[in-house]
């Protein structure tokens, strides 16, 4: 797809004259302009924004509709040449002695369709069937206007090429119990533009948005929402300029509201996004017979992204924080709750670190306990001191179990680990995968143990992250009994410490998680020179978890190719990375991904907490000998072509 799936729309809000046909037309034109000038492939205007929508009886003036429909005429000629910017204004059009509230979409001179407003309100201030008819009342397929002919009319049109198709509804038409727009998304519509002349009310805002945001979601689609402002008249009734795009019920753009000028508001509306979700929702069948128009959207050579992206999609924004981390730390303790019970055991078993990873399932399962009513005492927290384990992630560990009352056991598994490497033959001055796996079946297995000894439960601490990669022993930290972190990214599950010690926990345990938060993320395998110091970091050998979170979700979340991921990391980390510097990593990421699947294909239970999930009872079928060919050779050519980057 062209511009790698991305629409550029935009939201025009003109200066206005209620029944000034000729300023009105003029003030369009120039936001037209400015749309072409920043590239933007579709832009929508207000309802009946050539005449105002105010006119109220001057609608009854033939003088009016004539003057209107020759404006038009001449912003067709205005925008023939050099102009492939498709635009949707808001216009009366006359048809056999009847009047239609419509939309008219144009490009390059020509009139694309018009579409008629469906639903009239006729209330309060707004009184639409004194003046026009609903979308129903009419007989005619095609009509004749502003000097083109046989252009079709009515509400049963798409316009489209073979990626993409946008439709069009009319203010009041949202508000219906069944929206137009609805019927649109059925038949393949991805976004839906709407020409709004929506009046403020206190507290109306809000429900509009709720609206927008609702109809997105529950359609998949984008939904551009164009409302009328400042110069319509304010007899009785106020008009704010509000303008809002939304994706798929998230809002990526909006206007500010009662501004004395002009606005364009430019955002881009990911149309991959939308197929991807929408090939999994087998809701989406055709209604009814559409007619569709060919449109040529054309694309961008030097395309540029206004949207932000969330170099951290995973981590909830800070406007939803603190009920989304609530949501997911009550998923996790609510699905471990529910293990405890169907097995009616009493005690959990886990193995603590002082690292993150242990620490949040420590967490989850003291909290658990709590809310089930079992002593914390019943916890058995076992820290196991190995090769690379140092003196701060040691105490800290020691300090964590204390400060929140749980039962401690400490077993040093480096003699049972010496007597191994004898058992098999290994040469313990060798520090390969054998050294370091060998230490977490190890601990593996005295969990385990101790678990059959106090009837206990196995409780495991690898995180979405580490599944993605693989980064996990097999039959060692890979297996528990119930895997409380299965569903959460390492970003996320350093940023839920960090909430939780702020949240859920006392004083006294609150600095030791901070600085478990601080703490260099490391498998501590491979000994040190000192017990100070971790010199074996996760991050220098397998790549920055940030970025690795970022490909997951794009890969998993919606199957983007790596062309896509590079563009949309570059704009999320901006400087912070070269596209080199992405492209290493994404190939290592694919790498590890596709040869690691064996790993998932038997890992325990465990909530899923967000919309990516590795489970392969549900969420992720994969084969383990799928191959990755396709992408790593997309990633060489990839690295060719940003060679000099």
């Amino acid at each position: 797809m062209k511009n790698l799936g991305f629409i550029k729309v935009a939201v025009a809000i003109p200066e206005l004259k209620v029944a000034d046909c000729s300023f009105n037309r003029q003030r369009i034109e120039n936001l037209i302009k400015k749309s072409a000038d920043q590239d933007v492939q579709i832009v929508c205007f207000p309802e009946l924004s050539i005449t105002g929508y105010t006119c109220a009886d001057l609608f009854n003036q033939q003088f009016l509709l004539e003057q209107s429909e020759l404006e038009i005429k001449h912003l067709l000629e205005s925008t023939t040449i050099c102009f492939d910017t498709i635009f949707i204004i808001g216009a009366p059009i006359r048809i056999n002695g009847k009047l239609y509230n419509a939309a008219v979409v144009c490009q390059s001179g020509k009139i694309l369709g018009i579409i008629p407003k469906t639903h009239l309100p006729n209330y309060n201030e707004f009184h639409e069937q004194r003046w026009f008819v609903s979308s129903k009342e009419s007989v005619s397929k095609t009509i004749d206007y502003a000097g083109c002919e046989q252009i079709p009319f009515g509400t049963d049109i798409l316009f489209g090429d073979n990626s993409f198709a946008f439709a069009v509804e009319i203010c009041e038409d949202l508000w219906v119990t069944i929206p137009p727009s609805s019927n649109h998304a059925l038949n393949g519509v991805h976004i839906i533009f709407n020409l709004s002349a929506s009046n403020e009310l206190a507290g109306k805002n809000d429900y509009v948005k709720s609206l927008i945001q609702q109809q997105s979601a529950r359609c998949i689609a984008g939904y551009v929402y164009a409302s009328s402002g400042y110069g319509e008249s304010s007899t009785d009734i106020v008009f704010s300029g509000n303008g809002l795009i939304y994706e798929n019920g998230t809002q990526i753009a909006h206007s500010k509201r009662f501004l004395f000028e002009e606005q364009l508001i430019v955002s881009e509306i990911d149309i991959e996004t939308l197929q991807s979700d929408r090939q999994k929702t087998t809701s989406f069948k055709p209604v009814s017979e559409y007619r569709k128009i060919n449109i040529e959207i054309n694309e961008q050579p030097d395309f540029t992204l206004n949207r932000n992206v969330n170099p951290h999609p995973f981590i909830p924004s800070e406007f939803l924080r603190d009920n989304r981390c609530d949501e997911i730390f009550s998923i996790q303790t609510g699905g471990l709750a529910r293990r405890m019970l169907h097995t009616q055991l009493k005690t959990a078993v886990i193995g603590i670190s002082g690292g993150l990873d242990s620490t949040l399932a420590l967490l989850v399962t003291v909290k658990t306990f709590d809310k089930i009513g079992i002593p914390r005492e019943n916890i058995i927290g076992v820290t196991m001191p190995g090769f690379g384990t140092t003196d701060r992630t040691y105490e800290n560990a020691q300090l964590l179990m204390k400060s929140l009352g749980i039962t401690i056991r400490e077993i040093n598994i480096i003699p049972a680990c010496e007597q191994h490497f004898k058992d098999i033959g290994h040469d313990a001055v060798i520090h390969d995968v054998t050294y370091e796996n060998s230490q977490a079946r190890e601990r593996t297995q005295i969990l385990m143990d101790i678990a059959n000894q106090t009837s206990g439960l196995v409780i495991g601490t690898g995180n979405l992250s580490e599944l993605a990669l693989g980064w996990c022993t097999y039959s060692g930290d890979h297996i528990s009994m119930y895997a409380v972190n299965a569903g959460i990214p390492k970003t996320l599950v350093r940023h839920l410490v960090g909430w939780l010690s702020k949240n859920y926990f006392e004083e006294k345990s609150r600095h030791i998680l901070l600085d478990i938060i601080d703490t260099p993320i490391s498998p501590e395998l491979l000994p040190s020179k000192t017990k100070e110091n971790i010199t074996q970091k996760t991050e220098d050998i397998v790549g920055p978890y940030e970025l690795h979170d970022f490909f997951l979700y794009y890969t998993v979340r919606f199957g983007f190719t790596p062309e896509k991921i590079l563009f949309l990391a570059k704009k999320a980390f901006n400087e912070k990375y070269s596209r080199k510097t992405l492209l290493k990593w994404m190939n290592i990421f694919f790498k590890r991904f596709f040869s690691q699947q064996f790993k998932r294909s038997c890992m325990p239970d465990g909530p899923k907490t967000g919309s990516v999930n590795l489970s392969p009872r549900g969420d992720w079928k994969m084969p383990s000998d799928g191959c990755c060919n396709i992408w790593e050779q997309e990633i060489n050519r990839l690295m060719i072509l940003y060679s000099e980057d």
